[in-house]
């Protein structure tokens, strides 16, 4: 009867949960216990299960001194490696001549431990794009203020190249802001309604004395009717001025939009419109494709800096288009040009 009390106890617990006596041998688990550690469990040492010294150290010592303890277990889901907290608690009465058992729950922290893994990323590459100019910053001041000082043509020139690097910095900070407003509203639609025609010629006028300083023709030919979505006029004018304004400096000498209507897009499920911005220059190299639009990845990191590229455009890029409930597509080979679609639900 006792044993029945103890399994109907194990399968009310939330988490996985198994029970450890003093013979060191399983003898209770609910599902979820044996769903993480094996349904063949039951009956076996707890070592040859639970290989991580960090459990099994945990474990010995609870059942010798009967003290609460905790220890990390790392698994693997089969998709991604897994992180859990292991909670240990000394039970008394009952297993091998009711001497006792441990019961060890198990915690899934792996979305906690990526968001720290994140955190921890983002502060190092933020720290590693704010110190290269800053250095370069001082470096220039202690020359001016040293040889360079009564050197007017060097002094010019360090000036310039200072301002460069303080641009860089501020466009940096401008972007980290701009992505924080951007995650913050993620989850709250937008509730206008507008004409995206409109709004992707007036994109493309912006763009044109850009285009034109870099010898590059924008190619537009815009439907006649209006096209109404639901969206944020000032948000989608950032995605189309990102995606345009990387065509024009990283791809060739002609960019080109398009925008279809598509009667059922797959993905939305939905009546939807592809705006597309397409350009003939290198190309990316597939490898780089899926993780374009991660913070700070750059495909041609040097070539972005000289630019003046920040790393994070496409991130905001992919946050905005997120608020939207559409999709942001990526197609490219090496030689043949780059192709960005937006795909945003009709209203």
């Amino acid at each position: 009867m006792k044993q029945e009390v103890i399994a109907s106890f194990l399968e009310a617990m939330p988490l996985p949960s198994v029970l450890v006596d003093q013979t060191e041998r399983f003898i209770g688990a609910n599902r979820l216990g044996l769903d993480l550690l094996g349904g063949q469990i039951m009956g076996r040492h707890f070592a040859t299960i639970l290989r991580q010294p960090s459990v099994t150290g945990a474990i010995e010592k609870c059942l010798e001194d009967r003290t609460n303890r905790a220890a990390k277990h790392l698994s693997n889901d089969g998709a991604q490696d897994t992180t859990y907290e292991v909670s240990l608690r000394y039970v008394d009465g009952i297993g091998a001549v009711e001497g006792g058992a441990v019961l060890i729950t198990f915690t899934d922290v792996t979305e906690r431990e990526q968001a720290n893994q994140m955190r921890r990323d983002f502060v190092a590459n933020v720290s590693h794009e704010l110190r290269t100019p800053l250095t370069a910053l001082m470096g220039f001041i202690e020359t001016l203020r040293g040889a360079a000082r009564d050197d007017p043509n060097a002094r010019d020139r360090f000036l310039s190249i200072m301002e460069g690097e303080a641009s860089r910095m501020n466009r940096l900070v401008g972007d980290l802001l701009s992505l924080n407003r951007v995650e913050s509203k993620e989850r709250i639609r937008p509730k206008e309604e507008m004409d995206l025609v409109a709004h992707l010629t007036s994109t493309l006028k912006t763009m044109q004395p850009l285009a034109e300083s870099g010898n590059v023709t924008l190619n537009f030919t815009p439907p006649e009717d209006p096209v109404m979505i639901i969206g944020d006029a000032d948000q989608l004018l950032q995605v189309f001025i990102n995606l345009v304004e990387n065509a024009i400096k990283y791809g060739g000498d002609q960019v080109e939009m398009t925008v279809e209507l598509l009667e059922r897009d797959p993905s939305l499920r939905s009546a939807a419109v592809r705006v597309q911005v397409s350009d003939n220059g290198p190309g990316i190299d597939p490898i780089h494709l899926p993780r374009l639009t991660e913070r700070f990845y750059r495909a041609d990191s040097h070539r972005s800096r000289e630019m003046g590229g920040t790393g994070l455009g496409l991130a905001i890029v992919k946050h905005i288009v997120n608020r939207h409930r559409g999709r942001l597509k990526v197609e490219s080979e090496l030689g043949t040009g780059t192709c960005f679609s937006v795909i945003l639900p009709l209203s």
